[in-house]
């Protein structure tokens, strides 16, 4: 199908009818010249027929100017698309989209030359200007240059927003060897995200070494770091190699980096610096062609504004930072997350089939605070495959730190709706997530724009109810402008 005037700029495939006509009417309110594809097939036929064309008779609006595709598609998915698309049009940026972000497909995506990867459901608005700016910008995005083979062993992947930010980084990050340093709570991953950098980088054959900083006492840290020579000090009978040697050529891992010492920083920023080190108590440099990923579950800006952390260290290690959001953000992903630790604790555990949860219990689950994110939950998973004796698990079946809302479940709940009762702001969020279950059930097109607008129309309504049809007043206690409300009112 063509849009505006049969110039076909922009080049849209996906399976889905509905996203297809969401993606229409945004691109004719955007007056972005189009064409629709339901199959990868027909956009290499038309690039082949466009191809097999005489020259003198080529138009120019018939060549794809950009591609957006979903990843995955019935007989040619997306991740096949992109590869034989680039061998045809390689300076034509390509934009994929997916409702399940993993691991393989972000680093696949960005190795084989895609410019950009996001998530549906996506905000129509935002999609449209990211176009419009690589319509503008002329391409030089290159497939890397490099084979990489990524897995699906890490364990990271999901439909949130947060998560498919982790999973972009990471494959934008594949074809580079800069310092990286890994922020967020304890349990959300970010060992995981480590070893996920090394294995798609050009590193990847060669050694991946850990160590947690905090777990080895600070006399001893520096031998472990930089190894010693026979005789260094008291107990040093023969010469030992420390972990920087350990990981020559591949990838080092600091483990809460926030808790060394600050003489040690000192150390480790001239290791950044310069490239070489001394072992303790020897006078032989010794080369250290290392890849620091550094993680903290602390707020390192702030313990550089105490004092604590050196700020010139702070910065040769966030070159590039990236935050492991808690579980509590992504609710959207527990589900995706529980079904695959369960069907790992039935495979690990000798179970002929995997646990799964009544439609309460995950609800539960959703709404519950996850103090030690993915790894609670993991345990979690493990917990209920032993102990649950149907193959059902119901909501009494769930351990009680999950079944029963901590204070801080209760104090974040209880911030974020003001004086409301916890169990009323619950209420209506529930109702809400049965409205979106029932609406993306039904096949109806455009969800988040529907239910927007209803939202608008009922915290609108309740205002000029509430304030007797003052526009004004209702503005001030929305907290948004009179004009608004007006033109709210009148569409």
């Amino acid at each position: 199908m063509y849009g505006l005037n049969d110039r076909p700029t922009v080049w849209v495939v996906d399976d889905d009818k509905s996203i297809r006509w969401v993606l229409d009417k945004a691109l004719q309110k955007s007056r972005l010249p189009y064409r629709m594809f339901a199959d990868g097939q027909e956009v290499l036929d038309a690039l082949d027929a466009w191809n097999k064309q005489p020259a003198q008779t080529r138009q120019p609006g018939d060549y794809p100017a950009l591609l957006l595709s979903d990843i995955r598609m019935p007989n040619v998915s997306g991740i096949s698309l992109l590869q034989d698309f680039k061998k045809i049009a390689p300076d034509v940026p390509v934009v994929m989209m997916t409702a399940h972000a993993d691991l393989d497909n972000a680093v696949s995506t960005f190795q084989m030359g895609a410019a950009e990867y996001i998530a549906k459901p996506f905000d129509t608005d935002e999609l449209m200007t990211l176009l419009k700016r690589f319509l503008q910008t002329p391409s030089t995005h290159s497939p890397a240059e490099h084979e990489m083979v990524a897995t699906t062993e890490f364990g990271l992947f999901g439909q949130s927003p947060a998560i498919l930010q982790v999973l972009r980084t990471i494959g934008r990050l594949s074809a580079t060897q800069i310092n990286v340093l890994l922020t967020g709570e304890t349990g959300t991953g970010k060992e995981l995200v480590a070893r996920a950098l090394h294995d798609t980088s050009v590193r990847a054959h060669q050694p991946f070494v850990a160590i947690s900083t905090a777990a080895i006492p600070a006399h001893l840290l520096e031998s472990e770091l930089f190894g010693h020579e026979k005789g260094a000090f008291a107990g040093a009978t023969t010469a030992r190699t420390g972990r920087f040697e350990e990981a020559s050529g591949g990838t080092l891992f600091l483990d809460e980096i926030g808790d060394m010492p600050l003489d040690l920083q000192a150390r480790l920023l001239r290791v950044l610096s310069e490239g070489v080190f001394y072992r303790v108590g020897g006078n032989e440099l010794v080369k250290a062609d290392v890849r620091i990923i550094a993680a903290s579950h602390q707020d390192l800006a702030q313990r550089v504004a105490q004092g604590l952390f050196r700020a010139d260290l702070y910065h040769r290690l966030n070159v590039v930072g990236i935050h492991l959001p808690p579980l509590r953000e992504r609710s959207e992903d527990i589900a995706l997350l529980m079904n695959h630790f369960l069907s790992n604790a039935a495979r690990d555990l000798g179970q002929a089939t995997a646990k799964h949860l009544t439609a309460a219990a995950m609800l539960v689950c959703q709404k519950a605070y996850w103090a030690g994110n993915v790894r609670q939950l993991d345990n979690v998973c493990r917990w209920l495959t032993v102990m649950t004796p149907t193959a059902e698990v119901s909501e009494v079946d769930l351990p009680a730190d999950v079944r029963e809302p901590s204070a801080a479940l209760l104090a974040n709940a209880s911030d974020s709706v003001g004086a409301m009762p916890v169990n009323q702001a619950l209420y209506w969020q529930d109702a809400l997530r049965l409205a979106v279950d029932k609406a993306l059930n039904d096949g109806t097109p455009a969800v988040m724009l529907r239910l927007q607008d209803q939202f608008e129309q009922v915290v609108i309504g309740q205002a000029l109810k509430f304030t007797h049809n003052h526009r004004q007043k209702a503005a001030l206690l929305l907290g948004i402008g009179r004009n608004t409300i007006t033109r709210k009112v009148k569409d």
